[in-house]
């Protein structure tokens, strides 16, 4: 009996290890260091700007972390810059605002919004196809 509750533990530990969703996307605090290595290195990057006060950012929260569940979006690194605590930091990159989103690709700024809770725009800041200067192969 002992073998087979732990044979059935083990399976119930399996199947919620498979059905929750990891992201595709790698997530680290914002700091212009990390900004910069990126960009040298060529990656795409989201700058996510968000302040814990703020219900705009608590709405791009979900879709943000939605899409980048996505496998086209593995590459994608998200750098989560606190507007209250990085304010210093983030006047370097021009942000005036909490709810902003800034796409890089290296060193290149693709789009910025401030804002946006649509989950279409959102995707389509990111979406590498929408740009035609990317090449067609390119995903993040």
């Amino acid at each position: 009996m002992t073998q087979i509750r732990a044979l059935f533990a083990g399976l119930v530990a399996v199947f919620l290890v498979a059905a929750a969703p990891a992201s595709a996307a790698e997530v680290q605090p914002y700091s212009p260091e990390a900004l910069a290595e990126a960009q040298s290195a060529g990656k795409p990057i989201l700058v996510d700007v968000y302040a814990a006060w703020c219900p705009t950012c608590r709405a791009q929260k979900p879709i943000i972390e939605d899409l980048t569940q996505q496998p086209k979006y593995k590459n994608l690194l998200i750098l989560r810059a606190d507007f209250d605590k990085d304010k210093e930091d983030l006047k370097a990159l021009n942000v005036r605002s909490q709810s902003t989103l800034i796409v890089f690709k290296g060193g290149d700024e693709l789009v910025r919004s401030v804002g946006s809770t649509s989950p279409v725009a959102i995707e389509g800041m990111l979406d590498p196809v929408s740009y035609t200067h990317l090449r067609a192969h390119e995903t993040f």
